[in-house]
């Protein structure tokens, strides 16, 4: 079983629902941290490191020798990470996708590739929670490979609870395929309903079945209900906004390490998660 936690904005606590669900999950399981821009996971989830792997793609290198400009490298690159203008092609490896196309088609066998390095996949056990984590290099403009590197070393006998990238876009796409079923974080507040509605239109997408935890509640309103209501949506879990929680969460303690009685809460979210991956996208 693979549950992806996700959210339409950054702040509404996946990253809090996915280590509390990992530590009432009452079985090993696996916590995939694929938010590789700002991974914190590991706040709460303490342990020793196992591994460190350096992760690259391979982007083109030209040997100038050997080209003769006819251009098809650049014709054939969708991300216009290699160009050509009648002369010898310029390559932006910070652009590159890393699919090979351009030493495919090169006639001369002018193209070969390097290999340039993105970021680090790491691997922590914390008791019988495996967190493994992409930590990206700064200054690299693409997250979707890294997100890949995690996902690939993931036990497939193991389940596994994958924290994605805030948002709707090439990084949480990457994250999110796959997987068996989704939990979307949201908040009672207009901005909370805005992003949960984009983030439900991506989930329709992709027809992944999906739920939603309503985090912070009594902070606003009822539109996040009204919504989910008129949508047919689950609403799997509320979270109050009960201070203590914040509080522990300051600590970097987990919300059922540190308050008991929400324990149960999560168990459940544990089992209704579990059955959304039987249930239809609508």
């Amino acid at each position: 079983m693979r549950i992806a936690i996700a959210s339409g904005k950054g702040g509404t606590g996946k990253t809090t629902v996915s280590v509390n669900l990992a530590r009432v999950f009452g079985a090993d399981v696996q916590v995939l941290d694929c938010d590789v821009e700002e991974p914190n996971a590991h706040l709460f989830l303490r342990g020793a490191l196992r591994t460190a792997d350096s992760v690259s793609i391979p982007v083109p290198e030209v040997d100038e020798s050997l080209c003769n400009g006819c251009g098809l490298c650049g014709r054939i690159c969708a991300y216009h990470a290699i160009v050509s203008f009648g002369d010898k092609p310029l390559v932006f490896p910070d652009m590159c996708h890393g699919c090979g196309g351009c030493a495919m088609v090169c006639p001369e066998k002018a193209i070969h590739e390097v290999d340039k390095r993105i970021g680090t996949v790491e691997t922590i056990q914390s008791g019988n929670i495996t967190l493994i984590q992409g930590r990206i290099d700064v200054g690299v403009a693409m997250s979707p490979p890294l997100i890949r590197a995690v996902k690939a070393r993931m036990q497939s006998s193991l389940p596994a609870i994958i924290d994605a990238p805030p948002g709707t876009s090439c990084p949480v796409i990457a994250a999110l395929r796959g997987t068996d079923a989704v939990v979307l974080v949201t908040e009672p507040t207009p901005f909370g309903l805005h992003d949960l509605k984009l983030a439900v239109d991506m989930a329709r997408q992709l027809r992944i079945p999906f739920g939603v935890v309503i985090n912070r509640m009594g902070i606003g309103d009822d539109r996040v209900h009204t919504f989910c209501g008129n949508q047919a949506i689950p609403i799997l879990l509320e979270i109050p906004d009960d201070r203590r929680i914040a509080e522990a969460y300051s600590k970097g303690t987990m919300i059922v390490d540190a308050l008991p009685e929400y324990c149960g809460l999560f168990r459940s979210l544990v089992e209704k998660a579990a059955n959304l991956k039987n249930t239809e996208v609508s």
